[in-house]
């Protein structure tokens, strides 16, 4: 076994142990919460976060992702009846009107419209139970398996809901879409109704786009039986967080203090960089050297006083029929002991 040195990660803690402690439990007012990095997924904070719960219209981040995963977005639409007048937040759509698929996917997240969720819905997949199967199915991707979609908005069903776990990885996945993010940052948006050319402008009901540093998102959500619930993103110093509190009374607030928490307590750090990888190991003969390398870079969320071991398992000496790209050893991260990445070693020669 040979250890790698990594004399480069300890300047980073010790940096890191000067980040004041904040204590995300002065305020927890949420039935349910959780904050998460985006692309490791790790979970940095949660209270109760595996509960079954109603999520009112934090709904409609899956049904985005499965829009924006699933179909062309540039695809024109005509608002059918059916559609027209669905209880609670809308856009007003009306029946023979006509729009992209890209500005009802404003308005659904912008404005929270149900109208355009059940049109996107009908129009896209044929109807309200294809498409939440097609929800299912994006939810399950991201690893979510303790929901249960019964519509595309979020209107009171009693087997419709989610926790905040699993809320918390398909926001993490959606936050990884360009075109996603591009919509939930968006504060103000003009759509185009394409037969009349009326336009409509369409205001973002997320205060944190504008009163919290670095807010890139995402959704709003209410029912009297879900109470105030809200998926927010923010970004700071390269690492991607997501926040979510469900039936939080004051969730504007919540999502703040927890969001400073994670900011306050972790740091984003390149443990591995595959460019600086440059090892070489020497033949059985001792005739020549071969480079080995690693595929891919590896950033975490590191919190203070957290150990980072780096250890690779690879062979003393390399067989001289050795081929290019072919695998002769494994690098393992551990975080505290728990194993968090591991990747394959490559000959480059």
């Amino acid at each position: 076994m040979k250890k790698i040195s990594i004399f480069l990660l300890c300047f980073t803690f010790i940096a890191l142990a000067f980040f004041p402690f904040q204590n995300a439990d002065s305020f927890t007012a949420s039935e349910s919460e959780i904050v998460m990095e985006r692309d490791s997924g790790r979970i940095l904070f949660a209270k109760d976060e595996k509960k079954r719960l109603p999520m009112a219209s934090t709904t409609k981040i899956v049904t985005a992702i499965t829009v924006i995963d699933n179909y062309d977005l540039s695809t024109v639409i005509e608002v059918p009846k059916e559609t027209v007048g669905v209880e609670g937040s809308s856009v007003y759509l009306k029946a023979g009107e006509k729009y992209t698929v890209r500005d009802l996917l404003f308005g659904l997240m912008l404005r929270s419209g149900n109208d355009c969720a059940e049109t996107l819905a009908v129009r896209l997949a044929g109807g309200i139970p294809e498409f939440t199967a097609e929800m299912k199915k994006t939810a399950e991707k991201c690893g979510a398996t303790d929901s249960s979609f019964k519509n595309p908005h979020g209107l009171h069903d009693d087997e419709h809901y989610t926790t905040a776990l699993d809320l918390g990885k398909i926001a993490c996945y959606a936050m990884k879409n360009e075109e996603f993010v591009k919509i939930v940052s968006t504060e103000i948006y003009t759509a185009t109704e394409i037969s009349s050319g009326e336009k409509r402008v369409w205001k973002n009901k997320n205060k944190l786009l504008k009163r919290y540093e670095g807010a890139n998102g995402i959704k709003t959500g209410y029912t009297l039986k879900a109470g105030r619930c809200l998926v927010s993103g923010a970004i700071r110093d390269g690492m991607q967080t997501v926040c979510v509190v469900l039936n939080s009374p004051q969730m504007f607030e919540r999502s703040e203090e927890l969001l400073d928490y994670a900011f306050a307590n972790y740091k984003m750090v390149k443990i591995v960089d595959k460019d600086k990888f440059d090892y070489v190991l020497p033949a059985k003969d001792l005739s020549e050297e071969y480079a080995i390398y690693i595929k891919e870079s590896l950033y975490y969320p590191v919190g203070i006083n957290e150990k980072i071991e780096v250890e690779t398992d690879i062979p003393k000496f390399i067989d001289d029929n050795v081929k290019k790209d072919e695998k002769i050893g494994e690098l393992k991260i551990y975080c505290s002991k728990q194993l968090i990445f591991s990747e394959n070693i490559y000959t480059l020669k």
